[in-house]
């Protein structure tokens, strides 16, 4: 095949603008954002506190930060090379080619920009806490993976999407609702924190070699392989035990235990992350992705069976 061949088939070969700036959104990441609102608004239905246009606000605001998120990551990770040629997770497009590292930060600094004019209206709601919440939230986003001190880089990606995909997302998105927040809305933010931060395990585990190469120490290079599995296992317990407890100390009817319906969408990856590797973790990662708007659905509704079925 002649080079001019070549050149025409790849161009023939690559996605168009549009659909470029999707896949850098990578949307399949996005019920991670999503599903922490759906149970954190469950929450304020059952305690009557439910405001639909400060849920709508976070949700979209949820949503704009997981994408400008996305945009930071793609383009920080390729200027720091820890997204090489033979990268085994899906396509990063700076690193593709596909748009220039500094269209990638131009789109995240839209996105931000969007997710923080949803938070002038969601700070008037809900006052400093919610300005507070907001700065911390796209400040983190940036400082995943940029920064003099990348959060991804030293091991404390996990902890950090734990509380803000947990309690900072479930109780910020009851506050501007209900005006505070409570034991309900807290422990309902634990099972959330667990589920989304099984997503960067299976992310950070299947890169534990390129991460590793590139001097990028996640927790999973932290704590080896054999340590990401056993966090996986241990975030899935968490997750499904939460209902469990709240249930057993008198918190919540039985009904809240509908989030172990969940229980048969967290048996293929578990069984894949236990036993694969590299892109073959790819499904995993899909798949605890699914597991996440699953449990939320489940788990909102038995919230929500607490408010509208008897209890006895």
């Amino acid at each position: 095949m002649s080079t001019t061949t070549e050149q025409h088939q790849e161009a023939q070969d690559r996605p168009g603008r549009l659909e470029t700036w999707i896949l850098a959104a990578r949307p399949k990441t996005l019920p991670a954002a999503a599903a922490p609102v759906i149970v954190g608004t469950a929450v304020a239905i059952s305690d009557n506190a439910f405001r639909p246009a400060p849920a709508a606000a976070a949700l979209l605001g949820a949503l704009l930060i997981q994408i400008g998120t996305n945009f930071a990551n793609d383009v920080f990770d390729f200027r720091k090379g820890a997204d090489a040629t033979g990268r085994t997770g899906p396509l990063r497009v700076t690193q593709a080619g596909l748009l220039l590292p500094s269209q990638v930060m131009m789109g995240m600094l839209v996105t931000f920009g969007l997710a923080a004019l949803i938070g002038v209206y969601l700070v008037k709601v809900g006052g400093w806490p919610i300005f507070l919440i907001g700065l911390l939230s796209i400040a983190s986003g940036i400082a995943y993976t940029g920064g003099p001190f990348p959060l991804g880089y030293n091991g404390l990606g996990d902890l950090f999407v734990f509380l803000f995909f947990g309690f900072v997302a479930v109780c910020g998105t009851y506050y501007v609702q209900a005006g505070t927040v409570t034991n309900d809305a807290f422990w309902s933010s634990v099972p959330m924190g667990a589920l989304v931060t099984n997503i960067l395990v299976v992310n950070n585990l299947r890169d534990i070699d390129s991460d590793r190469a590139a001097g990028k120490k996640t927790l999973a290079v932290r704590l080896g392989a054999r340590g990401a599995r056993a966090e996986y296992g241990l975030m899935l317990v968490l997750a499904f035990g939460t209902p469990g407890l709240m249930w057993l100390t008198g918190m919540k009817p039985p009904w809240v235990l509908a989030a172990a319906i969940a229980l048969p969408w967290a048996r293929s990856p578990l069984k894949l992350v236990l036993h694969q590797h590299g892109h073959q973790l790819n499904r995993a990662l899909a798949e605890t992705a699914r597991l996440v708007l699953v449990y939320a659905l489940f788990f909102s509704l038995g919230l929500l069976a607490v408010k509208f079925l008897p209890t006895t």
